[in-house]
């Protein structure tokens, strides 16, 4: 598997596609409340990536998906298509998920949970969900290997009653929006996938975890990715590299404090 390693100048490229998909979450977080259609959502992202960055929203004609964002709602796992009949109502949750290629051409991908109004299901469900991409990132250093990161996640799901994904995985980012390594979210990794990190290489990590069955299904748009059973679904999303001492989040967001990975 040719894993790419990130020369010096690419990772400074890196950081700055991180930061911008970061800043756009920050400037939409206020905006995103009951009444708001994901359709205007998606609109304010790209208006803001396209005027403001000067980037590109990389998702958009991506493999033909229409929209500059997925906003994903409830039972939607991943890839939902915004759109101006679907307003937010109380006790929604929501993934909106950013990835910004900047005009140097490199790629920060990132994805939150929203919860409108008040759920205990959906806020206990983000919060693990969120606790899951935390604790594997805490693992990663040079010489772990993804199964490794893989278990931490289905151990934290599954000891709170819930299941893990299996259609959908996290990749290698950088240049191209989709690299290898492949990141699987459970422990199923082949031995010839199974690599060790090393200083350099960046991918996404992004568990979708089910409240039901970790069955999912596509629908006829080919694109929105749905529970099988129809149970709440939620996932957080961060670009990391991979350091000499062990990881940098690129995409980090003020409201994050990732003082665990030094302590």
């Amino acid at each position: 598997m040719n894993v790419p390693i990130k020369t010096p100048s690419e990772i400074e490229h890196m950081r700055e596609a991180g930061r911008q998909a970061a800043s756009v979450i920050e400037m939409i977080t206020p905006l995103v409340q009951a009444g708001i259609s994901t359709g205007e959502i998606d609109r304010l992202c790209h208006d803001y990536i396209v005027r403001e960055l000067g980037s590109t929203p990389a998702p958009l004609n991506y493999h033909g998906f229409p929209k500059a964002t997925c906003t994903s709602l409830n039972h939607v796992v991943c890839h939902g298509i915004p759109d101006d009949a679907k307003n937010l109502k109380k006790g929604d949750i929501m993934n909106l998920d950013i990835t910004v290629k900047t005009r140097d051409g490199y790629h920060g991908d990132s994805s939150v949970m929203f919860v409108v109004g008040e759920t205990i299901q959906g806020e206990r469900l983000c919060r693990i969900t969120q606790e899951c991409l935390y604790k594997s990132i805490e693992w990663i250093k040079p010489g772990v290997r993804l199964s490794e990161l893989a278990q931490v996640i289905q151990k934290h799901a599954e000891e709170h009653g819930y299941s893990v994904v299996r259609d959908f995985c996290g990749h290698g980012i950088g240049a191209d929006f989709h690299e290898e390594p492949q990141f699987l979210h459970y422990d199923g990794y082949a031995p010839d996938a199974d690599i060790k990190l090393a200083a350099g290489m960046c991918f996404t990590i992004e568990p979708m975890i089910n409240v039901g069955g970790y069955r999912t299904k596509v629908l006829r748009d080919g694109w929105t990715a749905v529970t099988k059973d129809r149970s709440l679904s939620a996932q957080w999303e961060h670009t990391l590299l991979v350091t000499d001492e062990g990881v940098d989040v690129l995409t980090a967001r003020s409201d994050e404090d990732f003082s665990f990975l030094t302590s």
